[in-house]
């Protein structure tokens, strides 16, 4: 899971400071969604090792939506990879809503569990986040 954590790293991009995302919610540190409990204040710099520790909560919880999401089905450690990113920047609700994408995994069909993730406006906010992982998905068929 190292290299999904790194991975998820590098198409979050870090900040020190709390910004709004390309939606417009508060964000912080490796994409971290401000929520009304966090005591993040505009303006202000926050330490990299404390931002750490909160992408590590976050991840788990990201990895144990995917693996809830996940149970019962037969696949490999790279669905397990990519749903895990998908729960970590969608949540786990939103995650769900891609019906079709989970009837091609179920299916073992992966290139259909590609073409609906890329049939989504998941693509349409993030293009290159979503066609990497669809490229991925889409691998598990080989």
């Amino acid at each position: 899971m190292e290299e999904v954590k790194q991975r998820i790293k590098e198409h979050e991009g870090y900040r020190d400071t709390p910004y709004a995302d390309s939606l417009g919610y508060g964000t912080i540190g490796y994409g971290h969604l401000i929520l009304p409990t966090d005591d993040f204040k505009e303006g202000v710099s926050y330490p990299k090792d404390q931002l750490e520790q909160l992408f590590e909560l976050d991840f788990k919880q990201a990895l144990q939506s995917a693996d809830d999401l996940l149970q019962g089905l037969n696949t490999n450690h790279i669905v397990r990879g990519i749903i895990t990113e998908m729960c970590f920047q969608l949540g786990k609700p939103r995650c769900m809503k891609f019906k079709k994408m989970w009837e091609g995994i179920q299916e073992g069909n992966f290139d259909k569990a590609a073409d609906e993730m890329m049939d989504s406006n998941w693509y349409r906010q993030t293009k290159k986040r979503c066609g990497a992982l669809s490229a991925m998905m889409r691998s598990c068929n080989k």
